[in-house]
């Protein structure tokens, strides 16, 4: 069987020019998904942008790992309009340094997304160019997406499902 993830021309390109930086390569189900190093984040967009024509960033999001090393994965999911192609890009993100660089000067559609993923999972952006909360109050502690919120009232548990 052909493993379409390897023979995925974006996946080529980006192994050509950035292989350091690239974790793991999967395919399931017919998409995509690329992890990264966090270290060229910036370089990495602009070139699958430029280059390779997504033109299109979706969405960014987070997962969160509670209990495992890294802690987070910042998600960009993006499309190339003309090639009408998807991608998914993964990039981790240690829970002690919870920073990652802004892309919104790749993409201006990333300005709100990662406003939202600061404000519900706490990563911060570096070089946004207004990192500040977007759902919740200003006031509000912490990030109601972590697996460690508290669930609630003011007696709040944190999770205590499974880690894994």
């Amino acid at each position: 069987m052909v493993d379409m993830a390897e023979n995925n021309r974006a996946v080529i390109k980006l192994r050509e020019r950035f292989a350091a930086d690239i974790v793991e390569v999967k395919e399931f189900r017919g998409e995509v998904t690329v992890t990264v190093t966090k270290n060229n984040i910036v370089e990495i967009c602009n070139y699958l942008k430029t280059a390779l024509g997504y033109n299109l960033l979706t969405d960014v999001t987070a997962v969160d790992y509670l209990g495992k090393s890294p802690r987070f994965q910042v998600v960009y999911n993006m499309y190339s309009i003309p090639s009408k192609d998807r991608l998914r890009v993964k990039a981790q993100v240690e829970e002690a340094d919870a920073t990652i660089d802004s892309v919104s000067g790749v993409w201006s559609s990333a300005n709100w997304l990662e406003r939202e993923t600061y404000d519900l999972f706490g990563i911060t952006f570096a070089g946004h160019p207004d990192l500040r909360r977007i759902l919740m109050t200003d006031d509000w502690v912490g990030h109601p997406l972590r697996k460690d919120y508290p669930l609630q009232g003011p007696d709040r548990e944190p999770y205590k499902g499974r880690l894994s």
